[in-house]
């Protein structure tokens, strides 16, 4: 003991208990850090590159071989992920046909393609990225979403999300089923007619308020009333079916009016 004691009294006993504790850091950052980093980037690399080769055969006779876009469609450089993920996973590219709008249809590619082709337009430039579920989870304020959806949305998806008609053959598309997900999306890209609400200019809690509203109606919302008309409201439905029942009516007494004897002999 008294031999390991004037050891660990030796003036250079720190100096390497300092080396060894440096060599152990150095070990162990070399044999976990460095390895999930490189793999996290082959992984992206090998994703970028295999979106690439979908891109290619897919979508560049409309976008062009660089993104660049043309007459057939507008460019993709920093449009960003989300976008790219709303667009294919909704089925609305690749465009079936030209129109003044694209249709929602079953979707072409497979979420492990759609998120390759996500990866190499990401890769083009900066946009938006796909968020998380947290993100678009429907557990917001759904009062404030109410407000936020009549300011921003009712105008053209109604205020119950029945969606409407817009101007030249496009349209604003029902919500009904639509997933939050597509809903936070097309919020942050702005598709087509709509515009885009970046979190500069509608931040992510808003944005998450909105689908809590849309969810909320769209699915769990009941109608006592029976078959709606688009939910115009209790006045005017109820109005609506005034005016069709009143015309039976009157449409029926004229009918067998009619058909009574003192008006067949005249």
């Amino acid at each position: 003991m008294k031999k390991l004691s004037a050891r660990r009294r030796h003036p250079l006993a720190a100096i390497v208990v300092l080396i060894f504790a440096l060599a152990a850091t150095g070990g162990l950052y070399a044999a976990f850090a460095p390895a999930k980093k490189a793999e996290a980037d082959d992984s992206a690399s090998i994703a970028v590159e295999a979106g690439k080769k979908l891109y290619l055969s897919g979508c560049s006779t409309c976008h062009g071989l660089d993104a660049q876009g043309s007459s057939d469609g507008p460019p993709l450089v920093g449009v960003g992920a989300a976008a790219v993920d709303f667009q294919v996973s909704t089925g609305r590219m690749p465009l079936q046909q030209p129109g003044a709008q694209a249709p929602r249809k079953p979707e072409v590619y497979t979420p492990a393609q759609i998120e390759q082709l996500s990866a190499y337009v990401a890769s083009l430039g900066v946009g938006p990225k796909i968020p998380t579920a947290n993100m678009y989870a429907p557990d917001g304020d759904i009062v404030n979403g109410a407000e936020l959806f009549r300011t921003n949305c009712s105008q053209c998806h109604n205020f119950s999300g029945e969606g409407g008609a817009l101007t030249q053959g496009k349209f604003a598309p029902p919500l009904k089923n639509v997933d939050p997900k597509h809903i936070y999306e097309a919020m942050l890209t702005g598709p087509q007619n709509m515009p885009s609400f970046p979190d500069s200019t509608m931040p992510e809690q808003q944005k998450k308020d909105i689908v809590t509203y849309v969810r909320e109606t769209t699915h769990k919302e009941p109608n006592p009333g029976g078959l709606g008309l688009g939910r115009l409201g209790p006045v005017s439905e109820g109005l609506f079916g005034w005016i069709i029942a009143l015309g039976l009516l009157i449409g029926c007494a004229i009918w067998i009016a009619a058909r009574t004897p003192k008006a067949r002999t005249k």
